[in-house]
């Protein structure tokens, strides 16, 4: 599905977001550390650290969500900390393909997705769901 060119969309429609964090046998280490230095301080729902490729991602990774209200604070914490690691970062609407491929972000070098299995629009869009994470109170973002 296109949107034409007058229609604007409303950022209302993001539900939440979501940060793919991926990495191979060499930066596995570097991205076990940014597992646990983003626990400590976002209070966000980290996902498993997957060592083979799934749905539309072709490469390891694990997943955080996270609610709007910390894009401001989260995404500018990962440009600085990610340890060299490729990140994408995408919305969650009712059209997850367009979340993906075209109305995302990448930090570091962008990698090949297969958005192909994603369905074009959805009946409703993936809430960040309740954290699993305890940030410290004394840590800073």
């Amino acid at each position: 599905m296109d949107f034409p060119a007058a229609a604007l969309r409303h950022i209302d429609e993001i539900a939440s977001y979501h940060a793919h964090i991926y990495f191979s046998a060499e930066t596995m280490p570097g991205a076990v550390a940014l597992r646990e230095a983003l626990s400590a301080r976002f209070s966000v729902r980290v996902g498993h650290m997957h060592q083979t490729p799934v749905g539309p991602h072709c490469a390891n990774m694990f997943q955080v969500a996270f609610e709007t209200s910390l894009f401001a604070t989260f995404v500018p914490w990962l440009m600085l900390n990610r340890n060299g690691l490729t990140i994408l970062i995408h919305p969650n609407t009712t059209y997850p393909r367009h979340d993906h491929d075209r109305d995302s972000l990448w930090l570091g070098t962008p990698l090949p997705l297969r958005t192909g299995s994603l369905p074009l629009v959805h009946p409703s869009a993936d809430e960040a769901g309740p954290p699993n994470t305890t940030p410290d109170p004394n840590m800073r973002a």
